[in-house]
């Protein structure tokens, strides 16, 4: 079976370089001709591990191609696939569906014979309606049917997560439709993937439920992690004495500085948007944006407070940026808001990330860039943590604190133990648990 994959951002080419894994024949569509010259180049626009091997792997079996010519691609395709972007929209946080639909049209004019056309991207409930009404009024005569194949990966892991996946979700209202799809997934069945069908509402709505409910967990641990530091707790052990309820589970409980991404915080402003216009709110979901937002504020007064309530004229160490590790992402990356507040606040902020240094230098402006997080920490009065990338796990704390003014660590991630950071001599704020002092 041929695929074609409208769009070459993270989804569209990790999903196209897996299915062509699976043995069929892709080609993966973008309207940027740079970024298919150096797809055709062999350089990925995107940091994902292991994504580089896979593409360049299937290439050279001849499974894997990529082109700027839409009607090439949909020409013979079975299957084409929408993979663009739904960024909020500017002014009212609803998903802008404009790629989208302009994606719909243009594969109506080109493809030939039976079609199903399967929205991957993220889109609201009722938007695979309306991109069959859209292609309709383009091509009434189109022998093309509409499906819904939500994506659940995440960045950093995103080719074991197609793999392997928890399920595979596919909308459909016919028959044809939904056995064109899940024919794609041929491979999975020897591993007993539970694969679902639904309806296309079902499935646009499954996609929105499963990314908020996590920020919600997220949210709801963060919370606690405040609560944790007025009393006296340990959030760390209340996350695994709720975690280990299977009704609850561990997944998504760790605090920290607040969720980001390319996909919680668009798409939890889109069900409340989308929610709204359908008179059933989602109050709790519009409650998690809120304490969100606030928690990444929050962060930068930690950080300010564990310098004794001012850092003007101070140096601090900043380590990570993008808003998880593995991933070169800065979208909503807690650090987008941290770094400017302290350099607001009048500190000189010192910060690396392994992958997103150039990411980063294009949104957060006044930061030294510096080669390492030895570099970062050389001369600053305090170093914090954002990210957890895993070289910062198992920094040399006696090279650290030689190289700090003063023996500072705020551990926005909790990667390390109070107890170990105070025997290495340092006064350590974390998240959700009690501030230690070095040892005397």
């Amino acid at each position: 079976m041929k695929i074609a994959m409208v769009g070459t951002g993270y989804v569209g080419l990790v999903s196209g370089a897996c299915f062509s894994e699976f043995g069929w024949d892709v080609v993966c569509v973008d309207n940027n001709a740079d970024k298919i010259a150096m797809l055709e180049a062999g350089k990925m626009p995107i940091y994902e591990p292991g994504l580089d091997d896979l593409v360049a792997r299937n290439v050279a079996a001849g499974r894997l191609s990529f082109t700027t010519d839409l009607g090439s691609a949909v020409k013979d395709a079975e299957a084409v696939f929408i993979a663009v972007g739904t960024p909020s929209r500017r002014g009212d946080g609803h998903a802008d569906l404009s790629y989208v639909f302009q994606a719909a049209e243009d594969i109506a004019r080109h493809a030939e014979g039976y079609t199903v056309v399967v929205t991957k991207s993220t889109v609201p409930v009722g938007t695979g309606r309306e991109v069959l009404a859209r292609i309709k009024a383009v091509c009434p005569d189109a022998e093309i049917e509409i499906a819904s194949n939500p994506e659940f990966l995440r960045e950093g892991s995103a080719i074991e997560d197609f793999k392997r996946p928890d399920r595979v979700v596919i909308g459909a209202d016919t028959e044809r439709a939904a056995e064109t799809v899940g024919a794609l997934y041929r491979p999975l069945y020897l591993r007993d993937t539970p694969i679902i069908f639904t309806s296309l509402e079902t499935a646009e709505l499954i996609k929105y439920a499963a990314n908020t409910f996590l920020a919600t967990k997220i949210t709801f641990i963060n919370e606690f992690a405040d609560l944790c530091e007025k009393v006296g707790a340990d959030v760390q052990d209340v996350a695994k004495g709720i975690g280990l309820d299977g009704r609850i589970g561990s997944k998504f409980l760790h605090a920290g500085p607040g969720y980001g991404g390319s996909c919680f915080p668009k798409d939890t402003e889109a069900l409340v948007r989308s929610a709204r216009d359908a008179d059933a709110p989602i109050t709790l979901v519009e409650q998690v944006i809120s304490v969100n937002a606030n928690r990444k504020e929050a962060m930068a007064r930690k950080i300010i407070d564990a310098c004794g309530g001012d850092v003007s004229g101070k140096t601090l160490a900043v380590l990570g940026l993008t808003f998880k590790p593995n991933t070169d992402d800065m979208r909503d990356s807690p650090s987008l808001v941290i770094v400017p507040r302290l350099i607001e606040a009048g500190a000189t902020v010192r910060a690396f990330d392994p992958v997103g240094m150039d990411e980063a230098k294009a949104l957060i402006d006044g930061p030294v860039w510096c080669s390492d997080a030895y570099d970062a920490m050389d001369g600053a009065d305090a170093v914090a943590i954002i990210t957890e990338w895993n070289e910062f796990r198992a920094l040399d704390l006696s090279r650290a604190r030689a190289l700090l003014k003063q023996p500072i660590m705020v551990d926005l991630r909790n990667i390390y133990g109070p107890e170990q950071m105070r025997d290495a001599g340092f006064t350590y704020i974390s998240i959700g648990r009690a501030a230690v002092s070095a040892t005397a």
